[in-house]
């Protein structure tokens, strides 16, 4: 009977799966076909799961449907899908068949690693099949970094796999003419992890990114006719034999269904780059410093700081347990503001002006801010994608009540009455210099919390403590909050716009190359009004209604410049958003 139950809990545990089974019949026995040559089943299968990642890595709704589009066009597919906070309905066709796939995922997160990561295995799959990029022109560092998705720091192997191709082709170029003796250097000075196999796939991908310019091929072209285009160009280059003996191999190889969805499970089953502990320490320090951009004293610091890390640390091990996020939220926030009182009364101990700091629990709280939803929600809207904007903001508002409800529990039980951060007197130029010190670790405490890779965190730090000082020392000098917030995203959307067209024209390297919004949004994350939104929940809580109210109408003005300056800076930087098409 045992026996029984469990087989039957198996079958049932199958049949409720999340997407469409990979061991379906019509997928099957197309896995070591081409991927080009495949039936539309097994096609569907790539572009509909690319989709479902991208859309659990917490990007809008926009960004999925612009990544199916990409793998669907080299393919011959045209697609049509509706994407929402968890779930997607993709129609595909090849002019022959069609087909429906629904996809839903149990829960929504936060995974910039990934967003990147399909990023460059977006351009490896449109150039493997003959298709220009759209991520970079480097597409030789997308070739390698799919091929090392096994290795933990993915940033290193796309640092390392740039560099080596700087050195490749120095050493190309100081020994053009003699063919045999720099094909002997090449090997040599190759990096152990990469060996032949990597250098081949870089000749091809160098073959295919010199026609990255010109249109696709025809959604009907047959693999072999493209193939044997390639090798007309390669020959017509001039390309070294070893090169084009590379070229031979890949065109007898081409990449097959399960060869791609291989991929996919190496991005899919990726562990987080940070530990609870260091995500943590992460929130920590982004808490801390976001206290005292809101003008907090030291002391307050002190309490978000173990407040937040205690709080983020324990949300990480729930949530490994995957628990429901509404109570995980409630929990952890009631015990970050717990810790941070506490923090504070052994402090008062020694010295009582600790005791005096009540605002700091609100600090410690802002660990749970869920800005990528709010600003992908806002930014959906501007695509004119209302459901899956509303979607996204009703999911933000249910966080924001989870964590201010626990919130004002906790000071209601400890008898607090949090009336703002005291003025700490600073010279002005001691604060502006504190400010954007403060508002990098901020910056760099949320990118971590998102799981970047460290440059990532970094690139976003400094235009993170650009931004935000600037925005902090315009309030000062009279500026509306709103607009303040308005701009500062705006010259954020800027500025990674520049970073990534740096990268795109040379003048950074190809491994710098990230998507804007792993970029903006923990650049903006720090803007968001906690404080505003705190204050409005915790006079409803006192029936203050008119107070409420007026807290609530301040935090809902700065939330909502937000993503209208980041879709504004998209306006002025991307032609796909200044026009309807």
């Amino acid at each position: 009977m045992t026996e029984k139950i469990n087989s039957g809990a198996t079958a049932v545990g199958k049949f409720h799966s999340h997407s469409i089974p990979l061991d379906m019949e019509d997928i099957e026995r197309d896995w070591d076909a081409p991927v080009q040559d495949a039936g539309i089943a097994a096609k569907a299968s790539v572009i509909v799961r690319v989709g479902q990642l991208d859309l659990g890595a917490g990007t809008g709704s926009f960004r999925v449907r612009e990544m199916m589009h990409r793998i669907a066009y080299p393919l011959g597919v045209h697609v049509r899908a509706d994407v929402n906070l968890t779930d997607i309905e993709a129609a595909c066709t090849d002019g022959k068949e069609r087909i429906t796939e629904v996809v839903n995922l149990p829960t929504t997160g936060v995974n910039t690693e990934r967003i990147w990561l399909l990023e460059h295995f977006a351009d490896w799959f449109s150039v493997s099949l003959g298709t220009g990029s759209m991520y970079h022109r480097e597409t030789q560092v997308s070739e390698g970094l799919m091929q090392h998705l096994d290795i933990r720091d993915a940033s290193q192997v796309s640092a390392d796999m740039a560099r080596e191709l700087r050195e490749e082709r120095r050493q190309h170029d100081r020994g053009h003419g003699d063919s045999q003796d720099n094909d002997g250097a090449h090997c040599a000075g190759a990096h152990p992890c990469t060996g032949d196999a990597l250098i081949d796939a870089v000749a091809v991908a160098d073959v295919r990114d010199s026609d990255s310019a010109t249109l696709a091929q025809p959604l009907d072209t047959s693999y072999a006719d493209r193939c044997a285009r390639e090798e007309r160009r390669a020959a017509r280059r001039g390309m070294p034999h070893r090169h084009i003996a590379a070229l031979h191999r890949a065109q007898s190889h081409p990449i097959t269904v399960g060869e791609v969805h291989k991929r996919l499970d190496l991005i899919e089953r990726r562990k987080p780059l940070y530990g609870p502990a260091l995500s943590g320490l992460a929130a920590a320090a982004a808490c801390a410093s976001f206290v005292f951009l809101l003008g907090g004293a030291p002391y307050d610091m002190i309490g978000a700081f173990v407040g937040a890390g205690l709080g983020q640390w324990l949300r990480r091990r729930l949530f490994a347990h995957h628990l429901n996020q509404f109570f995980v939220t409630f929990v952890c926030v009631a015990v970050a503001a717990f810790a941070c009182i506490g923090t504070l009364r052994i402090i008062g101990l020694f010295d009582p002006v600790a005791l005096e700091h009540d605002t700091a629990y609100i600090g410690a709280m802002l660990f749970v801010i869920p800005g990528f939803p709010l600003i992908t929600g806002g930014l959906d809207m501007a695509k004119i994608d209302f459901p899956s904007g509303v979607q996204r903001v009703m999911y933000v508002l249910c966080i924001i009540l989870m964590a201010t409800l626990a919130g004002w529990m906790v000071a209601s039980i400890v008898r607090l009455n949090p009336q703002g951060f005291e003025p700490l007197g600073l010279a002005p130029w001691a604060n502006c210099m504190l400010r954007a010190v403060f508002a990098f670790v901020g910056v760099w405490g949320f990118s971590m919390m998102f799981n970047s890779p460290q440059r990532m965190c970094l690139t976003a730090a400094c235009i993170g403590a650009i931004t935000d000082t600037l925005r902090l020392e315009f309030v000062d000098m009279g500026l509306a909050p709103e607009a303040g917030a308005f701009l500062g995203a705006m010259l954020a959307g800027l500025l990674a716009s520049a970073w990534r067209s740096a990268v795109r024209h040379g003048m950074l390297p190809p491994h710098l190359g990230y998507p804007r919004i792993c970029l903006t949004v923990p650049s903006i994350v720090i803007m968001v009004p906690g404080m505003y939104m705190y204050q409005a929940m915790f006079n409803l809580g006192q029936f203050n209604t008119l107070l409420a109210l007026d807290w609530a109408f301040k935090a809902f003005m700065v939330i909502i410049c937000l993503p209208i300056g980041l879709a504004m800076a998209r306006v002025i930087t991307d032609k796909s958003w200044r026009y309807d098409v």
